[in-house]
């Protein structure tokens, strides 16, 4: 969806839209697409952001995961799942992190704190 730096040397957040995160249906109210160009403009060129179709814990919707860097996975950082993605507090928290680093390099913001969950079935 948008690029960071060449390589994918950089976090990556991937967005559910499968059939229930991204929906009216689900959360009515919510402007889903303003909040999805919201999270590539927080990002920027300091990770890639792309969709994906549903990722399984609908119950949590919208569901981002964060992955790291390849070269904090090397150090043994792992994808973060956030649920609960439907305001600009946490898409810009999730914007900071990934500027910042992301999992692995920089701590997690507060205001995504309370929205982390384990990874469905793991």
């Amino acid at each position: 969806m948008t690029g960071g730096a060449a390589g994918g040397a950089v976090p990556r957040v991937t967005a559910c839209r499968g059939c229930c995160c991204g929906t009216a249906r689900k959360h009515p109210g919510v402007d889903h697409d303003r909040l999805l160009d919201r999270l590539v403009d927080e990002v920027g060129d300091r990770g890639l952001v792309r969709t994906t179709d549903c990722l399984g814990p609908c119950a949590e919707s919208n569901v981002v995961i964060v992955t790291p860097s390849p070269d904090a996975r090397r150090r043994g950082a792992r994808p973060v799942w956030v649920r609960a993605v439907l305001d600009e507090v946490t898409v810009r928290g999730i914007g900071e992190w990934v500027r910042d680093g992301g999992p692995g390099a920089a701590e997690i913001p507060l205001e995504l704190a309370g929205r982390v969950f384990p990874r469905p079935g793991g």
